[in-house]
Formats: C-alpha cells, structure tokens, sequence
C-alpha cells in the first residue's frame, strides 16, 4: 500500500488525486490521507481516502487565522500565520502518522513532513511531492517571492523552506517525544534530503517554469498532475444552457480564499466590468448572488477542467491548481492573487503573456479589470495562450511520476 499525506483545500488536493489515480494504473494499491470533507471528492476518482477525523473545515481553528492564512501578502505575514497555527498542525500528526503506518512508500506534501520521518522510522522510502518547484535553485526565485521581491534565487528557497518547514516541525517534534521519548534521528528540515529512496516531485510545467538543471537526479519534474473528468461527466443544466445561449464567457472564481464579506465589492466590480467590455461571464462559489443579468450566471462549484475550456479567459486567484487549469486550457489567464505562492502564479502568466498584469487583491476595481479583459482579447495573448495549452498537452506529469514510484519500489525490494 502506497500513502499520499496532503492537506488544505479542494484544490491543494486535487493534484494529489491525479498521482493517485496514475499510481494506480501502475497496478500499487494507493489511498489518499485528507480530511474527512474530501471524502466524496476523493472516491469519485476510484482512489481510496484515508478519512481523517481533522482538516481545515472540520477543526476549530480560529476562522479570523484561517483569514489571515488566505491574505497573506508577504513572507513575513505567512511566518506569523503559519507560527500560530502549529496547534492545528499538531493535532493533525497523530492521525497522519497513524495513516502511513502499513505502506510500503509514503508519499507527502512538503506540509505534511511527518510522512518523511514516519518513512525512515519503518525503513521504507518516501517522496517529498510539491505542487510548486520546491528544491533550491539559482535559475528562478521560489514561489513567495517571484514577481514581487528582489531576492537571490537560492535565498528565495531558503526562505520557501523555512516558512514549510515552520508549519510542521512543532507538530512533529511534540508527537515524536511523546510517543518515543526522544527526537528523530537527523531531525530537521528534510526538503534537500533527495536521493534514490527519497526522489523529489514537483507538480508543475516546464513550460512555465523549466526544470533547474541544478538540482539533483532524483528531483523530477514532468508536468502538472490533472485529473480527468469522465466521458459521462454531465455539467448542471443551466451550465450547459448558458454555454448555448451566446459568446464564450469569461470565468470568474476565487476558490476557498474568498469571504462572504467581500462577495458584494467583487459581484459589483465584476458586473460593471462585463457590461463596460460587452462580455459575458460565469461567476462560480461567491455564494448566491440575487437579481444578475442576463450575461452573467452564478454557479456553486464545477470542474475546471470541463469549463476551463469552454471559456474565452479565466479569471482567479491564482491557486497553483487552478492557474494549472486555466494554462492547459489554451485561454488567456486575468489572475488576482489573495496570498502565498497565488502572486507568483499571476507574475508568472504576465511574464508569459498568456496572462494580463496581476490585479491584486486590494486594487480590485473596474477600471483595472476593464484592462485586463481587453488585454486578453489581443491576438498576441490568445495565441500565446493557445500555444502553452498545446504545449501542456504533451506533457504527462502524473503518469511519469508514478513510474518512477514503480521503479523507486523495485529498487527497495
């Protein structure tokens, strides 16, 4: 049995699904440990779901700490937050560690690095598998500080790995001492810990960030991990009457990060925006947003995958999931990062021109979405913007990390 320790929101675990599914059909026996709200989500694919009892929705976590998680601008902001949330990452260790036990290789979001020494306590191997480039490099700077600081690249991962590493080391730490009396053996930070029984993942493209030739072999990175959504997968009826009714509209989500309290500012801005550019567009998990035009439709939740496609751009947060879903699209990107690595993602697809310049979050007005609707109506970006879909299609990054999860078994037996 194969165990994938992951954590956070439906689009932080979605990748995670994918790997599972591939690994799969590599013929291992695989279940996916998350919160016991995902259980749904993660059966629908055939993956098993290690329920546990904890997670994001379910645990009384402060929800003004879960807000400041979500608007989180700078590293420093993310050290506090992450700082104050060692209590909740503690109470999730027990169960994690409860979860790996019987595998035969644990595989663990750099969040979740009970798995790593769970791994080296049963003398079996695991894989550190990212949903961002996470081993130092001197070709680019990580995730919290592209597009927005000036910092030399390898600093840049220092800083990446010690915000990670603070999120989970106290929880460890106290779980370890508890249960075995002492630390584990080498006890530290063990992202750069990378060789043949403990490769590295990463859940990215190297058409949007190539791989560094600087890091070492057993790092590998082949493209994003997508789930697949059936041939029978049927959208809600007034989805698919709406895609009939006229143009490509453009898409309009802000995943777990947004809040109810901004849900007016946001519809206002996004109304007035469409009907100054003549667009039409599907606003999807804002709530229920009452008396919307005709050109605009309110959903709750759908695949990105599915509708991604069917859009003339997408316009989001910039989750590293759902900036993955709008590249392999094909259509141009607006993206309006909260926090966290979302700023790198939406510098990234500016860098690119598949996407308009990032709007941040407190700048959210009409007169700078009117720009950067118009921005992706420039040849340039759609074309741009197709040829990185097309490109991304090439890729099967999932398939090939479970390969080389087949292979890393075999060695070990």
């Amino acid at each position: 049995m194969i165990t994938i320790l992951c954590s956070g929101s439906r689009g932080d675990i979605q990748p995670y699904v994918a790997l599972a599914v591939a690994i799969q059909k590599q013929g291992h026996a695989v279940r996916v440990a998350a919160g016991v709200s995902f259980a749904d989500f993660i059966t629908s694919y055939g993956v098993e779901h290690y329920s546990l009892a904890t997670d994001y929705k379910s645990t009384d976590v402060d929800p003004k700490l879960l807000e400041a998680a979500a608007n989180s601008t700078n590293p420093l902001k993310m050290a506090l937050t992450f700082n104050k949330m060692k209590k909740y990452a503690r109470i999730m260790v027990d169960e994690m560690y409860e979860a790996c036990q019987g595998s035969e290789l644990i595989i663990y979001h750099p969040g979740c690095t009970i798995g790593y020494f769970a791994a080296e306590e049963m003398g079996i191997p695991s894989i550190m598998a990212s949903p961002f480039p996470m081993l130092a490099t001197n070709e680019y700077a990580s995730v919290v500080t592209y597009g927005k600081f000036k910092v030399a690249p390898k600093v840049s991962y220092k800083l990446l790995q010690k915000l990670l590493w603070t999120a989970s080391e106290t929880g460890v730490k106290l779980f370890w001492r508890e249960k075995y009396g002492q630390l584990p053996a080498n006890f530290g930070a063990p992202f750069e810990r990378v060789d043949a029984k403990h490769p590295s993942f990463a859940s990215c493209s190297n058409y949007i960030f190539p791989r560094p030739k600087d890091w070492p072999e057993a790092a590998y990175q082949f493209g994003y991990w997508f789930t697949e959504e059936t041939n029978d997968y049927q959208p809600p009826q007034a989805v698919s009457d709406f895609l009939a009714q006229g143009e490509k509209p453009i898409y309009f989500g802000f995943g777990s990060v947004f809040a109810e309290k901004d849900q007016a500012a946001f519809v206002a801005t996004i109304r007035e925006a469409l009907a100054q550019t003549g667009e039409r567009g599907i606003i999807c998990g804002m709530g229920a947003v009452e008396n919307l035009p005709a050109n605009i439709l309110a959903i709750d939740n759908i695949p990105h995958t599915w509708l991604f496609p069917r859009c003339r751009a997408v316009c989001h947060h910039g989750g590293s999931g759902t900036a993955a879903a709008g590249f392999a699209a094909g259509v141009p990107s607006i993206i309006v990062p909260f926090s966290n690595d979302q700023f790198a993602w939406a510098h990234r697809a500016f860098d690119l021109g598949v996407g308009a310049r990032p709007i941040y979050k407190k700048k959210f007005t009409t007169q700078r979405l009117v720009a950067a609707i118009e921005a992706t109506r420039t040849p340039t970006m759609t074309t741009a913007a197709q040829t990185l879909g097309a490109n991304l299609a090439t890729e099967t990054g999932a398939e090939d990390c479970a390969k080389v999860v087949s292979l890393v078994l075999t060695q070990q037996k």
